[in-house]
This record gives C-alpha cells, structure tokens and sequence, in this order.
C-alpha cells in the first residue's frame, strides 16, 4: 500500500459565460463545488482538480497529455454539472436547452479512457454517472418529464438538493452489501436526464422506487467504475439520506488497491 496520500484527480466545471460581477468579463471559468473535494479529503486523501481544453484554449493540444495526468493521479471522481450532449451518443438534442456542453464532455471522455488503460478506478456523480455511460457505449433519456411522463419528478429547482426520493439497491450488488439488508436508501435528486440504453461492461446497482430509473451502476468483474445519479457529497449529516461514506471509502479502497499493485 501507497505510504503517501492518495492523490485523487476531479473533473473541473466550466462555466464559459462568467456573470460580469464576478468580474471575469469574456473568460471561462473552470472549478468544483467544495463539497466534493470536502468528501473526499475527510478521508486522508488529496483532491487534485483536472483542467479541461477549450477551442481557444492558450496551450497547443499536443503538449498536454491525458495519460500523464491518468499516471500521476491514483483515482478519478467525474463531477456533476451540465447536460451531456446527445450527440455524443449519436442523437441529435430534442430541445436547444439540452445540447449540453461537448467541450466538458469530449476532455472527460478523454480523461476516462486514459484511467481505464491504466485500470484507475473512476467514480462519477451525477452527469459524472451518465457520461461512464456513453463512455461505455450506452445512451441516455434526454429529459425525463418529456419522455417518461409515468417517473415521478427527478427535479425541483425551487427545492435543488432537499428534493429526495427513494432506492433499491439490486440484490447482490455491491451497493447491497455495502450497506446491508435493513437500510432503507433515501437519496437527493437533481437531475432531468437519466440512463437508458446500459453501457457494455457495466451493470446495474439501484433502481429509483416506483419507476424504476435507473440510480447506481458498476463495472463488471474486476473493472472499478462505479456512478451513482445522485450526489452524496451534499448529503453530509443528514440523517434522513443514505450515508455517503461506506461509498468514498469502497472507492477509496479501490484505489488503495490498485496503488499498491
């Protein structure tokens, strides 16, 4: 096992129209929701964000190597944020609001692949889950309320992370072991895309209650990707919501693993 810190890498947000207040007039911002890095250095290891290329990126293509960072890093946590573009799966955006950001989504793409040939483990969140997805070749419902109407609401903006909704973890999971048979799994919801056509190589872990969208998947076999549809670094100490811990730490674990191979 690694004597040093773990070194865990996360995938940046970009925000390519900056609010003129915060003063970065014209420029494209890139960064993480505190919480997530919070979630992960409660547990000893070091949280490293990965900066994305744009088209008017200031640094030639060629001089930035994605299995370089895949090698420094020991593990990669794909952070939520933005639509991912349907035409990354081979569909066209049924409406204009959702054809998502395809910079983000080609660099963790990128990011994903380099980790996966060094066999890093990747853990995604949110749009972080769904993008394992397409990486794996699956695909994705667009929007939910449009082409689900019988799944209840997935989002609430008025009530963004306290709106909550229940799961079931499939039987034999490793989410059923990790958390065992009497817990009754309570997560946030914040999204209004979801899977749909299951990537190869992975596997389903939960099941939202009543309508059966798809919350949690896993690679197959000896593969460590794990994605989960919610977010359980805003769950912290509310005891009403699944535990995020026994999560960051099988992950965790994972990478310990691999770091000392």
């Amino acid at each position: 096992m690694t004597s040093r810190p773990l070194r865990i890498g996360m995938s940046a947000r970009l925000l390519h129209q900056a609010p003129t207040e915060m003063g970065f007039r014209g420029k494209t911002l890139q960064y993480l929701e505190q919480s997530v890095a919070h979630w992960i250095l409660r547990h000893g290891a070091v949280a490293l964000m990965v900066p994305t290329l744009g088209l008017d990126a200031e640094v030639a293509r060629r001089k930035v190597s994605v299995r370089e960072y895949a090698e420094l890093l020991d593990g990669l946590v794909l952070q939520g944020g933005a639509d991912v573009s349907p035409r990354i799966y081979g569909q066209a955006p049924l409406h204009p609001a959702w054809a998502g950001d395809p910079v983000r989504d080609r660099y963790e793409i990128e990011l994903i692949e380099g980790f996966l040939q060094l066999g890093k483990p990747l853990l995604g969140i949110c749009r972080g889950c769904q993008l394992l997805n397409v990486a794996f070749g699956g695909s994705l419902i667009q929007d939910l309320p449009s082409q689900r109407p019988d799944a209840h609401s997935h989002v609430d903006a008025a009530m963004y992370d306290e709106h909550l909704h229940g799961i079931e973890f499939v039987a034999g999971s490793r989410l059923a072991a990790l958390y065992g048979p009497d817990c009754v799994p309570v997560v946030n919801s914040i999204h209004h895309q979801a899977i749909d056509r299951l990537g190869g190589d992975l596997t389903i872990e939960a099941r939202s209650v009543g309508d059966g969208v798809i919350e949690a998947i896993r690679g197959i076999g000896s593969l460590a990707v794990s994605g989960v549809q919610w977010h359980p670094e805003f769950h912290g100490r509310h005891s009403d919501r699944l535990d995020p811990e026994p999560l960051m730490k099988d992950f965790l674990l994972a990478v310990h693993k691999r770091a000392a191979e």
